[in-house]
């Protein structure tokens, strides 16, 4: 029920953290189900997740821990920032892992997030679900006014174009690890990638792709902040 081990309920006992109702002659312990229930509400802390997609976001990072770790004390919520570096694709990520036990074995009492999307990208709805089993609260802070149905897929787009070409790109030998640079420069391939010329001709088609669906959501967003003004 706590996801802990034997050897750490005798630890919790002898520092007086969880003391058993009563124990036998024979050293068994017997706990209280409704004292051990009650824990998961009042002793569990508040978990905030950050997450951004590339190094080149630290300082978005940063903001996110700030805020997530300001919030939580002016609830007076005692809390813990799990921090994530990886796309919001990548269901392997250490913290997202960590945050997933955290959650399967109940050990946190409310998960707290400054945007929705900082979860995941697709699949979020499936977390929030498992923390509705475990009756783990969500609180996200920055609502805000909804994206629009076009705005939120252009994003997603944006998202599936990166990760792929960051995929094809990392098949490639460690030779060329300039190329990624180079596109996000928007540069022209080099003969780095002469060796193999349908694979710079993927790379480039996802580059000019990715950049006419960033600035179609750049107007998207500042459509809707014109309409909200």
């Amino acid at each position: 029920m706590l996801g802990v081990e034997v050897a750490t309920l005798r630890k919790w006992e002898a520092s007086g953290e969880l003391v058993p109702d009563r124990k036998s002659a024979g050293g068994t312990r017997y706990y209280d189900v409704g004292k051990i229930m009650g824990l998961g509400n009042e002793d569990m802390p508040t978990i905030g997740y950050a997450r951004v997609s590339s190094h080149d976001q630290n300082n978005d990072l940063v903001r996110q821990q700030e805020l997530l770790e300001a919030f939580c004390a002016a609830k007076g919520w005692r809390n813990e920032v799990i921090a994530d570096l990886g796309s919001g694709l990548n269901y392997k990520k250490k913290g997202l892992n960590r945050l997933l036990e955290l959650i399967l074995r109940k050990r946190m009492r409310r998960l707290v997030l400054t945007h929705k999307d900082r979860l995941l990208r697709f699949g979020s709805e499936l977390i929030f679900a498992l923390c509705e089993i475990q009756n783990i609260e969500i609180v996200i802070i920055n609502e805000g006014e909804p994206p629009s149905f076009e705005e939120e897929l252009a994003a997603d787009v944006i998202e599936i174009i990166t990760v792929f070409r960051a995929r094809l790109y990392g098949s490639r030998s460690h030779k060329n690890k300039q190329l990624l640079e180079d596109l996000k420069e928007g540069t022209i391939i080099t003969k780095a990638m002469s060796d193999d010329p349908a694979a710079a001709a993927l790379l480039r088609a996802m580059q000019k792709l990715l950049g006419r669906v960033q600035a179609y959501h750049e107007q998207l967003v500042e459509q809707r902040h014109a309409a909200r003004s």
